[in-house]
């Protein structure tokens, strides 16, 4: 394993090509590519080469912006290997995002395709077929700054988390430290979340490079076509996300079984899995999801039901080890001790649940603040407040309950009402509008907006929806559109979200 204090993430290629060189390292089913980690550890070498030549200096930043395939692997590894900082970034999002984050992030040289007007200095994609020795540009690593992940976070617009190599490499080993493994170096791993995303990238595709693994590539998720890849592919582990499970267990008990033969472990994460989805999987073909929970904030896992060994429907699991968590309130006052998974649990008696608070988690893989100065990170004894709320039951797992902000989560992805609200409010005719989270099956939540438009304007569902979708990703379109007379207040004048749900 790759010394998390000293080591460079793009080490893990290396090891892997210097364990297991001929081994399956990455099937791109899109592209029709397989390579070997030997061929991977080539690519990766060229492209921060041709880096270099680009007059990338360590520290830069570079935005890859490309499907989730081989050449995303290559170019992010490529990018840590030559010294620079990865700012992975979704092919979907509109310009105005575009614009934002290569101006907030400094970003020089873009990997991809990006609108004209957002500007940086376009590098062609990784030849997936080049060789070349490892680049002599300064080793980085350790506390050094590795990926600018933007999230929404809590400040109402997406911002820069920073993750050092240090944080980066400490989620991996910790997971790899959990029984059953999450990735062992014989498995084929179905990585169909997105890899711009923190939690593909790191229970996903860097746990598979640790491990020696396989990973299969899916850019992007469909339900036949997974179970097809699964399938053909002899897939035994995968990552997934609950509208996944919930899509598999649609697809029928007779499918499910032949295209899952192969498959040993499942794993959740980035929203809560539906106690129905549960059973269903597990009734279907025997198999269990194993649930966790973490933030691109800490690295990004903290959580899992791998460490009790039982997928317990509406628990998110213990502390992965390394990782302290302890339930505050909102002074920061401890409510519960500290659980420490290398610790021995204090029993609490059966059926009994501690206080609810606020979750705050310590440890190594916790991120270095917000970009760029590392605002708001880990205070002086290393402990980080979540935002969310929950609770410890009697076996010390950890549940759930509400989230201490307004924040949406569609699919795993952060949503803030206020920057909803602001491209609403570039709509002439828009009083006041609202942005809340209502309950969905599929995604966890979808985004819902409540418009109180001026006397005499006019606005249709369709007008809004098409002016959010040329300005806001997908994702944080809104589905529901509602027109009223006037938005509910307390009575200091703050809007009141809840009643809008």
């Amino acid at each position: 394993m790759v010394d998390a204090l000293t080591g460079n993430v793009a080490d893990l290629v290396t090891q892997a090509a210097g364990r297991v060189a001929e081994h399956a390292a990455l099937i791109d089913p899109a592209a029709g590519r397989s390579l070997t980690w030997q061929q991977t550890e080539d690519a990766v070498n060229a492209f921060a080469a041709r880096l270099t030549e680009a007059g990338l200096a360590p520290g830069d930043r570079v935005a890859v912006v490309l499907p989730g395939g081989a050449a995303f692997c290559v170019a992010l590894f490529g990018v840590l290997r030559a010294g620079g900082v990865a700012v992975p970034m979704s092919t979907e999002l509109p310009a105005p995002e575009q614009r934002r984050v290569i101006s907030d992030s400094g970003a020089g040289l873009v990997v991809g395709r990006l609108a004209e007007e957002a500007g940086g200095t376009a590098v062609p994609e990784p030849d997936l077929a080049a060789t070349a020795a490892a680049p002599g540009a300064p080793a980085r690593g350790g506390e050094d700054l590795a990926v600018l992940c933007y999230t929404s976070g809590t400040a109402g617009v997406p911002r820069g988390v920073m993750l050092s190599h240090r944080a980066l490499l400490s989620n991996v080993e910790q997971c790899a430290e959990l029984r059953p493994a999450p990735v062992n170096p014989t498995d084929r791993v179905l990585l169909a979340v997105p890899l711009y995303h923190l939690y593909g990238l790191g229970p996903g595709l860097l746990q598979v490079a640790a491990a020696g693994a396989t990973a299969v590539l899916m850019d992007r998720f469909s339900t036949e076509a997974a179970l097809d890849l699964c399938e053909r592919h002899r897939v035994t582990a995968m990552v997934g996300v609950p509208p996944m499970y919930q899509a598999f267990a649609a697809a029928g008990g007779e499918r499910l079984a032949t295209a899952l033969a192969s498959m040993r472990l499942l794993t959740s994460g980035a929203a809560p899995l539906p106690a129905s989805v549960l059973g269903a999987i597990r009734q279907t073909t025997g198999l269990n999801v194993f649930e966790g929970y973490g933030l691109t904030e800490t690295g990004p896992v903290l959580t899992s039901t791998l460490v009790g060994g039982l997928a317990k429907a509406g628990s998110v699991g213990r502390p992965i080890p390394g990782v302290e968590l302890r339930l505050v309130d909102t002074d920061g006052v401890p409510l519960t001790s500290i659980v420490d998974p290398d610790e021995p649990l204090e029993e609490l008696d059966e059926d009994e649940v501690s206080e609810t608070g606020l979750v705050s988690v310590r440890g190594p893989n916790l991120f270095s603040g917000y970009w760029p100065d590392g605002a708001y990170g880990p205070d002086a004894e290393g402990w980080f407040r979540t935002g969310d709320v929950g609770y410890l039951d009697a076996d010390g797992d950890l549940h759930l309950v509400d989230r201490a902000n307004d924040l949406i989560i569609v699919n795993g992805f952060n949503v803030y009402p206020h920057e909803v609200e602001r491209v609403l409010g570039e709509l002439p005719g828009v009083a006041e509008s609202a942005a809340v989270g209502v309950p969905d099956e599929r995604s966890g939540e979808r985004v819902k907006v409540v418009v109180a438009l001026l006397p005499g304007a006019e606005l249709t569902e369709e007008a809004v929806r098409e002016h959010c979708a040329a300005r806001l990703a997908k994702f944080k379109v809104p589905e529901i559109v509602e027109f009223v007379d006037a938005l509910p207040h307390s009575v200091t004048g703050k809007l009141r979200r809840a009643s809008l749900r």
